[in-house]
């Protein structure tokens, strides 16, 4: 009988796979969209539903028709710019030179600082989840946003916005693609076949006893089991990006997408809010980092949206 041969199951490049350090999620890429002073945002994933659209897409089979597509709801309340840091690039990586936060006096570091090209500024904003009524906390979560890499321009946009708000609508525009990045959902301790989804035993074969196993975890030499052998352990609760998913519509009123009765384990959008097509990483309520796209498709105009399902998600 001939030996059955079959590539391994999952990335390595995902390994170790272990929970993530903190659901504020790490932006890692330094690539950058010029053009934009702020490169992110940040919001609350709500539930998902479906709309009605006429495709645009200049090489769809559907172009010109109207279709369905599902759609990720994300809560987009505005976020208050804190503070903002310095950095410098050295051979040892980014080297903080100086901070300033709101009602601190910093405009003589300021003055004594040499703007150059190899000096970053980044913003350091606060969410504001008290404005939001499907997340159960108060305090906001600190994080940095890159900015568009022009030191002069982008010190002077932060000295700008320093203790002011920041919108979803002056970041983003209906139509743009962007990277999303979010903690996915947790599922605890799971075996090799659910965790790497290696290939069960064949039925006729599976005589050392019942239950999903693999057959062999290595050879007999080297006497112990190699790191890359698929094994259980921690499935889930880490950290992810889905590049390029598009915006479809950018809206205020959270009423116009809110199913009746509110969306489950969520309940009512009351403040700005995405409407992104498919889906994206992390349960409801999941902090969702919104970066601009940096391997983006050509830019499209914002679709026309003809309806969006507001049924009751309750099952009545």
């Amino acid at each position: 009988m001939a030996k059955r041969h079959s590539p391994r199951r999952g990335s390595l490049a995902f390994s170790p796979r272990k929970r993530a350090r903190s659901e504020t999620c790490r932006i890692r890429r330094e690539e950058v969209v010029p053009g934009r002073h702020v490169q992110g945002f940040v919001g609350y994933k709500a539930g998902m539903t479906h709309i009605i659209l006429n495709d645009n897409s200049p090489h769809s089979l559907t172009k010109g028709m109207e279709i369905s597509v599902p759609v990720t709801v994300i809560e987009t309340p505005p976020v208050k710019v804190v503070g903002f840091r310095l950095y410098k690039e050295t051979v040892y990586g980014k080297l903080a030179l100086t901070e300033v936060h709101m009602g601190s006096n910093n405009d003589i570091e300021l003055s004594d600082l040499t703007m150059s090209d190899d000096v970053s500024v980044r913003l350091i904003i606060s969410t504001m989840p008290e404005l939001v009524s499907g997340i159960p906390k108060k305090r906001g979560e600190l994080m940095e946003l890159k900015m568009s890499g022009v030191p002069e321009a982008d010190l002077e946009y932060a000295q700008k916005v320093l203790g002011s708000e920041i919108r979803v609508g002056d970041v983003f525009k209906e139509g743009d693609f962007v990277d999303v990045t979010a903690v996915t959902r947790g599922k605890g301790t799971q075996g090799p076949v659910k965790r790497w989804g290696v290939t069960i035993q064949n039925a006729k074969a599976r005589k050392s006893g019942k239950g999903r196993h693999v057959g062999c975890i290595g050879g007999w030499r080297p006497r112990r089991v190699r790191w890359r052998i698929p094994q259980l352990g921690q499935t889930g609760y880490q950290q992810r990006t889905e590049y390029n998913k598009r915006i479809l519509k950018i809206g205020d009123d959270g009423s116009e997408i809110t199913p009746k009765g509110g969306f489950l384990h969520y309940g009512l959008v009351r403040n700005e809010y995405l409407l992104v097509k498919g889906s994206i990483p992390g349960p409801k309520k999941r902090l969702i980092r919104i970066s601009h796209a940096i391997r983006p498709y050509p830019k499209l105009a914002a679709p026309d949206v003809i309806y969006i399902s507001r049924e009751s998600q309750q099952g009545n």
